[in-house]
């Protein structure tokens, strides 16, 4: 089995090449010209945003005739695809990904799943399934922990600017706070029932901010062993204070820092960190 995903997962390059997984990526609009998300580091790419000020780029998913192109070839060596992709509730993808797999007239043979996550939430799906497939797990059994992980999965994260979400038309219902978090850090995390963000929490400061972070995971996981990927834009020191607030409050398995990916960041800006968490329970049978 195929394992496809997109751009919005935040995997590095080096678990896509381990693991044999297919990216389709999605694209930044700059001015002078269009952008794979993997064409720019987030260092290069951060740099050159806060350089454009008050403008953004903007962001276009994969086509449904991308796909259908994708599908074809990968289906040419007989293996089946499962598909799986950012949010339908923040982006149009899972839909290009349907419709991709009607025009390569491979619906039964191309599974598209939406993760209702993105980030380190959906990376840890997608390094899910290419384990099981690797291990020769049926689409069903696969779909089954898939669903697991969409319920028991945490992606959460704080802004030190709601500027681009906000220029983006990202905000969803974070909207109607925007007034009043001018000067407040959100708390903002991805809603398990329809995939939009949510706005959980604020604070007056980054530090406090991350605190909140940590207090609204440990409500969850409580003593449950977990495993952590922290994300942040450009915000390093930030993401090892909050890997530090998380070790105080939650039973910590495993532990990882990534960046977010230009194509998230452009929705975000630099100044992004939070995490992704999942309990370990659901991978132990594949690590």
């Amino acid at each position: 089995m195929k394992i496809v995903t997109d751009s919005a997962a935040d995997l590095p390059l080096a678990e896509l090449r381990a693991y044999g997984i297919v990216e389709a990526p999605l694209s930044i609009q700059f001015p002078e010209g269009e952008l794979s998300s993997s064409d720019l580091t987030p260092d290069q790419f951060y740099e050159r945003l806060v350089a454009m000020r008050p403008a953004i780029p903007t962001t276009a998913q994969p086509s449904g005739g991308m796909f259908g192109e994708l599908y074809k070839k990968l289906l040419a060596d007989g293996e089946r695809i499962l598909s799986i992709h950012i949010s339908s509730g923040l982006s149009g993808t899972p839909n290009a990904a349907r419709l991709g797999a009607e025009l390569a007239a491979a619906e039964d043979r191309v599974t598209v799943w939406d993760t209702m996550t993105l980030s380190g939430g959906q990376r840890f799906q997608v390094l899910a399934a290419a384990l099981a497939a690797r291990a020769g797990w049926t689409l069903e059994q696969i779909e089954a922990r898939l669903g697991e992980l969409r319920a028991h999965t945490e992606t959460i994260f704080t802004l030190d600017t709601l500027e681009y979400l906000a220029r983006g038309g990202r905000i969803g219902r974070v909207q109607a706070l925007a007034g009043t978090l001018l000067h407040l850090k959100p708390v903002i995390a991805v809603d398990h029932q329809d995939g939009k963000y949510n706005n959980v929490g604020r604070a007056r400061t980054l530090p406090k901010a991350l605190q909140s972070i940590a207090g609204h995971l440990h409500q969850i996981y409580g003593e449950t062993p977990v495993w952590i990927a922290v994300m942040h834009g450009r915000f390093a020191e930030e993401a090892e204070a909050l890997a530090a607030e998380l070790g105080k409050v939650l039973q910590i398995a495993k532990i990882e820092t990534l960046r977010v990916s230009p194509v998230l960041g452009v929705h975000t800006g630099p100044g992004v960190v939070g995490a992704a968490v999942a309990p370990i329970s659901l991978f132990k049978d594949l690590l």
